[in-house]
C-alpha cells in the first residue's frame, strides 16, 4: 500500500522588522522617562517651575516693584508676605516668582539663538570637511575664553539688558551646540539611508535637511536642557554685576544683589532666591539626564 508523500510546508520567508516609526520612538522615551525616578523627580519639578513663571502676574500676592515702607524687613510667614519683605517692603515671594520667570525668558532666547547659529554651522563642519577646519578653528578660539568671561564681556560691550543678556549668553554657548551637531554629523553620515540618499544623487543640502537634522534633533533638544542651568546661573551673574536685567524689573540675581547689603539682619532675603536658581538648576539637570538616556539607551553616562 503505498503512503502519500507529503511535501515540505514551504518555509515562510523572514521578513525583516519595519523601522520603528516616530510614534512609537516617542512611546519609548516616554516609557524611560516614566520608569526614571530621578526623571520624573526633576520633570515635575521642572513642570512645577514653568507653571509658576507662566501664571507670576495672577499667582503673586503682590507687584513685583510695589513697596511697603512701612512695614520692611518683614520675617517668613508673616501673615501677607509669606517668604517676608525686603529692605523697601516689597514682597519677596512676589519678586522670586516674577524673577524666576525672568530668568527663564533669558534662557529661552539664549539656547533658542545657540539652537539657531550652531545648528547650521555644525551641520556644515559635519558634512564638509573643507568647512570643518575653519568652523572648527573659530570653536576652538571662542572656547580659549571661559563661558562666563566672554558672556560678561559681550553683556558690557552691548549694555545692560534682558535682550542682551539672552544674546551675550546665547553666543557664549554657540561652540558647544556646533560640537553636539558636528559630531551627531559625522556619526549619521556614514548612516545606510544617508548613503542611499547619496547613491540617488540627492544633493548634500537635501541629504542635511531631510535626513541627518531630523535624526539629529534628539540631542539638540538634550544640549539644551545642557545649557539652560548654565545659562540661568549666567543671568544672575550678570544682574548680580549689573550687566543683565536692570532695576525696578525683578531678577533672582538683582535679588542676591541687594540682599548682601543685610544678609545678616535679613539672610531669608537672599536665601530664597537663591533655592529658586538651585531648585531651576537640579530641575534641567535631572530631566536632561534622564532625557539622554531615553533617547539614547546604550549611551553611557
Amino acid at each position: 500500500m503505498s503512503h502519500p508523500v507529503s511535501t515540505p510546508a514551504t518555509a515562510t520567508p523572514a521578513v525583516d522588522p519595519l523601522p520603528t516609526d516616530l510614534g512609537s520612538s516617542r512611546g519609548r522615551v516616554l516609557r524611560s522617562l516614566l520608569h526614571d525616578r530621578l526623571g520624573v523627580i526633576g520633570g515635575s519639578l521642572l513642570l512645577l517651575v514653568v507653571a509658576a513663571a507662566l501664571l507670576a502676574p495672577w499667582i503673586s500676592p503682590y507687584p513685583p516693584t510695589q513697596v511697603h515702607f512701612e512695614t520692611p524687613f518683614q520675617q517668613p510667614r508673616t501673615v501677607g508676605f509669606w517668604l517676608g519683605t525686603d529692605d523697601l517692603g516689597r514682597d519677596i515671594l512676589s519678586r522670586v516668582l516674577h524673577g524666576t520667570r525672568a530668568s527663564l525668558e533669558v534662557g529661552l532666547l539664549a539656547v533658542l539663538l545657540s539652537v539657531v547659529v550652531g545648528t547650521p554651522l555644525g551641520l556644515l563642519a559635519g558634512y564638509w570637511r573643507w568647512l570643518d577646519g575653519i568652523v572648527s578653528r573659530l570653536t576652538d578660539l571662542v572656547l580659549a575664553f571661559p563661558f562666563l568671561v566672554l558672556a560678561v564681556g559681550l553683556a558690557a560691550i552691548r549694555g545692560a539688558s534682558l535682550s542682551n543678556a539672552a544674546i551675550a549668553l546665547g553666543l557664549a554657548h554657540v561652540p558647544q551646540m556646533i560640537r553636539v551637531v558636528r559630531a551627531e554629523t559625522l556619526r549619521l553620515e556614514g548612516a545606510e539611508f544617508v548613503l542611499a540618499a547619496r547613491t540617488m544623487d540627492a544633493s548634500g543640502a537635501r541629504i542635511l535637511a531631510t535626513h541627518v537634522l531630523p535624526n539629529a534633533v534628539p540631542s539638540i533638544i538634550v544640549q539644551a536642557t545642557v545649557i539652560m542651568p548654565a545659562v540661568v546661573i549666567g543671568e544672575a551673574l550678570l544682574s548680580f554685576l549689573g550687566l543683565g536685567i536692570q532695576p525696578p524689573t525683578p531678577s533672582l540675581g538683582i535679588m542676591l544683589s541687594d540682599a548682601q547689603q543685610y544678609i545678616f539682619r535679613a539672610p531669608y532675603a537672599a536665601l530664597f532666591p537663591g533655592l529658586a536658581i538651585a531648585v531651576i538648576c537640579l530641575a534641567f539637570n535631572l530631566f536632561g539626564d534622564a532625557l539622554r538616556d531615553a533617547i539614547d539607551p546604550g549611551g553611557s553616562r
